[in-house]
């Protein structure tokens, strides 16, 4: 196998996400024959080097897999939580590989969640970079006028720069409140919520349905589902014509 950056091996072999392999470098967590590896841009070749991790030696590569979970509210998407509160792992019975969730999903915030032991895959679908669509639906005080809606899709103004909705519909309305479909390319903490409250109507609830090509369809909430091969393809496809 040719030389790689060490974080790129450590998310390849599913120990943990390419940002998460950076900071294992950066604490001093891993080794490559015996010497602790000091900088980031240290490459290795995982199939004559002895690499570890906390002292354990990276022996295989794990089996690729990503996840679909429908995330009920009130679960963080975490690993675990210091302060004990619900974390999505919580809900993957008899998992045995050690994933991760993809991206964010707030904490009172449902549906579509992707986990995997694929650091290159997950940063693909994180990074920003890349701008992949994600579609959510949002139940909003009020109904926003036409407008307000042109505004997101032009852009509004947050506290941490501009941000913008590729797309912006009014799919159903009552006296006190509406819902809306946006879809966004951005992972920013709380951006749908803020994108709404910059045009005055606050989150009731947010869902989302889909992350780039994959569609949360009717799964329960609270279930997962391994990707079908057809699935999987399409974001082999996507990554193509982006990476």
């Amino acid at each position: 196998m040719a030389l790689e950056r060490i974080q790129k091996i450590l998310a390849k072999a599913g120990i943990a996400s390419r940002r998460e392999a950076e900071r294992m470098v950066i604490e001093g967590r891993v080794s490559v024959n015996g010497k602790i590896v000091e900088i980031l841009g240290f490459k290795a070749d995982p199939s004559k080097d002895h690499i570890k991790v906390d002292g354990r030696k990276l022996t295989h590569f794990e089996q690729k897999i990503i996840l679909l979970l429908n995330k009920p509210r009130g679960y963080l998407s975490t690993v675990k939580d210091p302060k004990g509160r619900p974390a999505v792992l919580g809900l993957l019975k008899n998992v045995k590989w050690r994933i991760y969730p993809v991206g964010r999903l707030d904490f009172d915030a449902e549906g579509l969640l992707l986990l995997t032991n694929d650091g290159d895959l997950a940063h693909f679908l994180s990074h920003p970079r890349f701008s992949i669509p994600k579609t959510y639906l949002v139940k909003v005080a009020g109904v926003p006028e036409e407008k307000k809606l042109t505004r997101l899709k032009r852009g509004v103004m947050l506290e941490d720069g501009k941000a913008k909705a590729v797309s912006c519909s009014l799919i159903r309305q009552r006296e006190k409140n509406s819902w809306v479909r946006v879809v966004v390319t951005e992972g920013r903490n709380h951006l749908v919520k803020r994108m709404f409250s910059a045009i005055g109507h606050s989150v009731l609830k947010l869902k989302r349905i889909e992350y780039g090509p994959i569609q949360l369809g009717d799964l329960p909430f609270g279930q997962f589902r391994y990707l079908t091969s057809e699935e999987m393809e399409k974001l082999r496809k996507l990554e193509a014509t982006k990476g």
